[in-house]
């Protein structure tokens, strides 16, 4: 897998890191539901000096629940009971400011997991604001039900329950199109206290996308990063499958 993964690479719209990958991870079941928010909203809430990134001039938010396995270290073998557990993130569209040759990227609003081990680690290397949840995944006749509830220490009550489903075959999304622009992301960004920002690089195969049907009954993770959410049904698309390899964060001076 990882070597088919790592010769891989044209639908990237950068070459491969130099350095060598120091995680691997398996991410199942996933949901992608966006919302389109005005640009000085989103951006408001992003620090410098990352920006928002617009699509026919409006910011994305996603609210993304997921199962993952295989979290280990490179080299490292898998623990059940510690590299796989559900996670949900809440995240939008970023470059860094002032770069000749931007590297569309994701930024977190939130990530919430239900491992502790996993959330401590995370908020240490990869500087993230990873939150302890008490969180469920259940499939019935290819039925996702999803239960999130925050349980981290000080962090702003946030919950998400859910059913989604896909409902149509597997495709790749097509360049200039929404989809890939939403989805097809080889680094996150991140900044820490002092203003300095990281960006983190991965790597996957282009997503396996469907199109899907989600009836949230509960959603107030976006809230909980002082985002306000459209009443409008979100965009909603599922991956049953991608393996991921990921980098250590870079500081970028």
């Amino acid at each position: 897998m990882i070597q088919t993964l790592l010769r891989t690479v044209s639908h990237r719209p950068w070459p491969l890191p130099a350095s060598p990958w120091v995680m691997r991870q398996t991410w199942h079941d996933l949901l992608f539901a966006h919302w389109p928010l005005p640009a000085a909203t989103v951006q408001a809430l992003v620090p410098p000096p990352l920006t928002v990134e617009t699509f026919d001039g409006m910011a994305w938010v996603g609210v993304v629940p997921f199962r993952m396995s295989g979290v280990v270290p490179r080299g490292i073998p898998a623990l059940p009971w510690l590299s796989a557990f559900p996670e949900l993130n809440v995240r939008t569209y970023v470059t860094l400011a002032g770069e000749e040759a931007p590297r569309p990227g994701v930024y977190f609003f939130s990530l919430d997991a239900a491992n502790p081990v996993a959330v401590a680690v995370a908020r240490w290397l990869f500087r993230l604001p990873y939150f302890r949840a008490r969180m469920r995944l259940e499939e019935t006749e290819g039925i996702i039900h999803y239960h999130s509830h925050r349980t981290h220490r000080g962090a702003p009550n946030a919950e998400f329950v859910a059913t989604y489903q896909a409902t149509d075959g597997i495709y790749h999304s097509r360049p200039d199109t929404l989809e890939h622009w939403l989805t097809e992301r080889y680094c996150l960004y991140t900044v820490d206290g002092q203003g300095r920002a990281y960006r983190g690089e991965i790597h996957h195969l282009p997503w396996p996308l469907q199109p899907a049907a989600a009836d949230i009954q509960v959603n107030t993770m976006a809230a909980a990063a002082g985002l306000s959410l459209p009443a409008q049904p979100p965009l909603c698309h599922f991956a049953r499958r991608l393996d991921v390899l990921v980098w250590p964060l870079t500081r970028i001076t």
